[in-house]
């Protein structure tokens, strides 16, 4: 998949050929560049970028100097590229621009993660991400200490109030989980609730794994611990409108997890650049 998107990605950058390489740096122009944070982060796409590097040019000698998950002050190191600098300047923006993105969302997820410290609550991320960057997105959040929620429609039942919008109630709904359980027993069943009778109707439903409260206010998530009781099946999500403002006590309700579409749509991208020394 990541082969993929860096080929997609170098195309549509480079097209026919990077013409101010080509005309205004000699061929055998050799140089080596380093890969710099330019402010506190936490890296992810780190092993993306180097294979852009090699991608664009398989003699380049690329090392990784920090790995992916790592927590970085301005003016690390991460990368050292040496080899034709041509190559080095073709590949940059396009390395740059997965580092940066990917950074920016384990960044981001950090904050909302050291935010809820010492609780028991986990933040999630979504579906919310960039088409075509899931999975790396998702694998930034882990970088940021993060937990990943479902990759998408085929690993876990989401029922929503749009799959509601039928009723066929309690029972209907209790016969559909039944028969998904004896053909996908090992997938997960959430179901979504914007009330607390709603709540009690699902706590009395079985096999349902999840109950996301959406958008409750903080009164109504301590009733909605409440009603769960000691158990701790089905777990419980917090989620709707989700920021930094506020997230903690959300987390010291004693929900279980806390699902932030922001860490993957609204990541700002960490600032980091490539600057050249001399051999």
């Amino acid at each position: 998949m990541s082969a993929t998107l860096i080929q997609l990605a170098l195309e549509e950058d480079i097209g026919a050929g990077d013409l101010t390489a080509l005309y205004f740096i000699p061929e055998d122009r050799k140089a080596r560049a380093f890969v710099i944070a330019r402010r506190e982060g936490t890296l992810s796409g780190v092993t993306l970028a180097a294979e852009v590097f090699k991608t664009v040019d398989p003699e380049l000698d690329v090392e990784i100097k920090i790995r992916d998950g790592s927590r970085v002050a301005p003016g690390a190191m991460i990368i050292c590229v040496e080899g034709s600098a041509r190559s080095i300047v073709t590949a940059e923006r396009t390395a740059l621009n997965f580092l940066q993105r990917l950074s920016g969302v384990a960044t981001f997820t950090s904050r909302y993660v050291e935010a809820v410290k010492g609780t028991q609550a986990r933040i999630l991320d979504t579906r919310k991400t960039t088409p075509g960057y899931r999975v790396l997105e998702k694998q930034a959040v882990v970088h940021g200490g993060g937990t990943n929620h479902r990759m998408g429609l085929y690993d876990r039942v989401m029922v929503k109030d749009n799959h509601l919008v039928v009723d066929g109630g309690p029972e209907a709904i209790q016969a559909a989980i039944h028969e998904l359980k004896a053909t996908h027993p090992s997938v997960e069943v959430e179901v979504e609730v914007d009330t607390l009778d709603q709540l009690q109707s699902f706590l009395e439903l079985d096999g349902i794994d999840h109950i996301l409260l959406d958008n409750m206010s903080l009164a109504n998530l301590r009733t909605a611990v409440e009603m769960r009781g000691d158990h701790t099946v089905p777990r419980l999500e917090a989620s709707g409108g989700i920021t930094l403002d506020g997230l903690r006590e959300i987390a010291d309700t004693g929900i279980d997890f806390i699902s932030v579409g922001a860490i993957t749509h609204s990541a700002p991208a960490l600032d980091i650049g490539l600057d050249f020394t001399p051999i």
